[in-house]
């Protein structure tokens, strides 16, 4: 993290085409050969904390055993909480990736990421629901965190994390109405209601075949 600071101030200062790996080195007290062992380009020292923010909602999501839908919720919050730890650096980088199409083109791709990480959680935990449905709720976080962060970053303050978690609870609520994986469409049991009407005195063994009958022949 050392490293990415002293690369988003120097991109800052002198420009992003205009600094060079050596510059960053210099600047981070470590060699060009220890940077490019750390480093593959300039924009994986930009990006570099995102790969550890990926790795880390990745292992938060295989590590809950509650709601899927909730451990998504609370992990884009853990993002959010990261760049407000850590807010200088976040607006200075904002202000770099802005002003340089391919960043912001990585940026892109950094937060799709983030969606599929949320995506393949929910496949895996409701394979009942549709995928549409899962892609739909996947989306609807990340596009509300994504506003809210950049909201943040660029000076809103009321862009909180208390904010966030209120939307995001909308957003569980209006999409994700059961997290019951083998029938997450259905409300729960104990709210559906079935009514049947027959004659008096027809047996449970007779009304029970009959409405078999019915749903075979719907």
């Amino acid at each position: 993290m050392h490293v990415v600071a002293e690369s988003i101030r120097l991109f800052a200062e002198r420009g992003y085409e205009s600094t060079t790996v050596d510059q960053i080195a210099e600047a981070a007290g470590v060699s060009r050969r220890t940077l490019f062992r750390q480093f593959r380009s300039k924009e994986d020292v930009i990006f570099a904390d995102h790969e550890a923010l990926l790795a880390g909602v990745a292992q938060r999501l295989a590590d809950s055993d509650g709601d899927p839908y909730e451990a998504v919720c609370a992990a884009a919050a853990s993002v959010f909480e990261h760049f407000r730890s850590a807010l200088d650096l976040a607006v200075r980088r904002y202000r770099v990736v802005a002003e340089v199409p391919a960043l912001r083109e990585r940026e892109l791709i950094t937060t799709y990421r983030y969606q599929r990480e949320f995506e393949d959680h929910l496949r895996a935990r409701l394979p009942g629901v549709t995928p549409e449905r899962l892609v739909a709720f996947a989306a609807a976080v990340t596009g509300v965190h994504n506003y809210l962060l950049r909201t943040m970053l660029r000076g809103d303050e009321s862009a909180t994390t208390a904010r966030l978690h209120a939307e995001l609870a909308l957003v569980r609520r209006s999409l994700a109405p059961s997290a019951d994986p083998g029938g997450a469409d259905e409300p729960p049991a104990d709210r559906r209601v079935t009514v049947v009407t027959y004659p008096a005195g027809t047996s449970p063994e007779d009304v029970a075949r009959q409405v078999a009958r019915q749903l075979r022949e719907a």
